[in-house]
């Protein structure tokens, strides 16, 4: 039990980091205008995921599987999380015109989801 707990902080740690740079980069693409709101929630999910995906990998679940076994499942979870966010973000965002505020409401939505397939699918010993 300790070391799943131990595994949720680490989770939580490296989710924080990765919701950094997903909503830097967000703020960035609809503030230049580079973007719709939708799209930059999509875009900044997706570019995060890189950096989440490694820091799961080395940092919380300390896979010793290799990339070719974990990074299929992790491009499938990332893909369901990219699908539920932008979609949670979509449905916020017409409810709430603040993009800032639709974008915590779908990565709480997304969450739960997230740790559970990387725990239990993804990097499962």
């Amino acid at each position: 039990m300790h070391s799943t707990f131990q595994q949720i902080v680490r989770f939580l740690v490296v989710g924080g980091m990765a919701t950094g740079i997903q909503f830097l980069l967000l703020a960035l693409f609809v503030e230049l205008g580079l973007l719709s709101e939708v799209v930059a929630s999509g875009t900044a999910y997706f570019l995060s995921a890189i950096a989440n995906y490694l820091a799961n990998y080395h940092l919380t679940f300390a896979s010793k599987r290799p990339h070719r076994e974990t990074l299929p499942r992790f491009a499938i979870t990332a893909a369901l999380g990219l699908t539920i966010n932008t979609l949670v973000f979509a449905l916020a965002f017409l409810a709430l015109p603040y993009y800032l505020v639709a974008q915590v409401i779908a990565t709480g939505v997304t969450l739960m989801c997230n740790f559970l397939l990387h725990k239990f699918w993804i990097y499962r010993p």
